[in-house]
C-alpha cells in the first residue's frame, strides 16, 4: 500500500486502476473534518484538495525551478464537476495534469478516482507573473516539463 500523501507517477496509477493519460496524482482518505451534512464529502473541500495537489505537482514538477526568480502564481479560474459522492472513511486518489499552456498561464485538470472510478472533476487556470503583478511568459523549460510528462500543447 502506498502511504497517504506521497506522489504517485503513471506505474502507481495504472496499478490503481487509473488511466493514462493520468501521470501524477497522490492518495489520500477522506477526514471527518471534511464531511457535510449530508456525510459525504463537502464541496469546498475539493478545491482545497486540487490546490494541495498543485502545489505538490509544481514540487515534483521543478515548475518552481524553472520559472526564474521570484514566481507569482495565481489560479485565475477553477471550476468542479461532480459525478459521484465521496463518503466518510473513502480511500481516494486525486490527479492532475497540465493540458494546455498560452503564453503567461496554463490549464490545469484534475480528478479524483474512488476504487478507479471518476467521482470529481476540476479544472484551473494558472498564469504566472511577476512581484509587481505583470504578467511573465512561460519559460521554455516549463513548456517542456508540461510537454514532455503531460502532453500539453500550445494554444
Amino acid at each position: 500500500m502506498t502511504p497517504y500523501i506521497t506522489p504517485l507517477g503513471p506505474d502507481h496509477l495504472r496499478a490503481a486502476g487509473i488511466p493514462a493519460p493520468w501521470a501524477f496524482g497522490h492518495r489520500d482518505r477522506v477526514r471527518f473534518g471534511e464531511l457535510d451534512a449530508l456525510n459525504h464529502v463537502n464541496n469546498v473541500v475539493y478545491l482545497r484538495w486540487y490546490e494541495t495537489l498543485r502545489v505538490i505537482y509544481m514540487e515534483d514538477y521543478g515548475v518552481y525551478e524553472t520559472a526564474g526568480p521570484d514566481p507569482k502564481f495565481v489560479v485565475k479560474t477553477i471550476g468542479l464537476d461532480y459525478n459521484a459522492e465521496v463518503q466518510r472513511g473513502a480511500d481516494y486518489i486525486n490527479v492532475a495534469r497540465t493540458v494546455a499552456m498560452r503564453n503567461t498561464s496554463f490549464s490545469m485538470e484534475y480528478a479524483t478516482f474512488v476504487n478507479g472510478q471518476i467521482t470529481t472533476t476540476g479544472t484551473a487556470v494558472v498564469v504566472l507573473l511577476n512581484q509587481d503583478n505583470t504578467k511573465r511568459p512561460l519559460p521554455d523549460a516549463m513548456r517542456n516539463l508540461f510537454i514532455n510528462r503531460d502532453g500539453a500543447v500550445q494554444v
